[in-house]
């Protein structure tokens, strides 16, 4: 799964905030429910219209942009 059918970011939905593609559920919201530990599949019943392979997938491909060797690009827009 590309990451453009993982998340979208458009004005007219929560105001251009990234949210999982065909939902209105923001992105931050896993990683703030994964932060407080809260399991993925509780994350999932939290909100059903995300699906646990756009879930997955997203944290597949952060987690490869994290220990790919661009990491360094990420520190630069981080700060």
């Amino acid at each position: 799964m590309q990451v453009n059918e993982l998340i979208t970011s458009d004005p007219d939905i929560l105001s251009g905030q990234t949210v999982f593609a065909g939902t209105r559920v923001p992105v931050e919201t896993l990683f703030d429910h994964l932060e407080a530990g809260i399991p993925l599949d509780e994350f999932l019943d939290d909100f059903p219209t995300v699906s646990k392979e756009q879930a997955v997938a997203l944290l597949e491909a952060v987690s490869k942009l994290l220990t790919d060797k661009n990491i360094r690009q990420v520190y630069v827009v981080a700060q």
